[in-house]
């Protein structure tokens, strides 16, 4: 018998290929695992179309465009994130700049 191991949290950037802002995504997805080294499992860059720019953890939309109307904030999106992955964890400057 072998003991599971928990699966690290999945980040998806699901972008649009017709606005050509892959190189957002890129960025992002390099933001994000830089800031969470240890907690995330994988950062994955998903291609849409039509206007999309998604950011999902495990499945569950952290941040739409089409929702919020924009492109998330490095800080919030990195505040949303941690919400989900690692609660209990600091961000130093971005929480503060924040006001979380």
């Amino acid at each position: 018998m072998t003991n599971a191991v928990p699966r690290a949290p999945r980040v998806e950037i699901e972008y649009c290929t017709q606005c050509r802002w892959l190189m957002r995504a890129g960025w992002t997805a390099q933001e994000l695992l830089t800031t969470f080294t240890a907690e995330l499992g994988e950062v994955a860059l998903v291609p849409g179309r039509s206007g999309v720019f998604d950011v999902r953890v495990d499945g569950e939309v952290v941040w739409s465009r089409a929702e919020q109307g924009g492109f998330p904030e490095l800080s919030e999106l990195k505040r949303l994130v941690r919400d989900r992955v690692a609660p209990q964890r600091q961000l130093g400057h971005t929480d503060r700049a924040g006001g979380a």
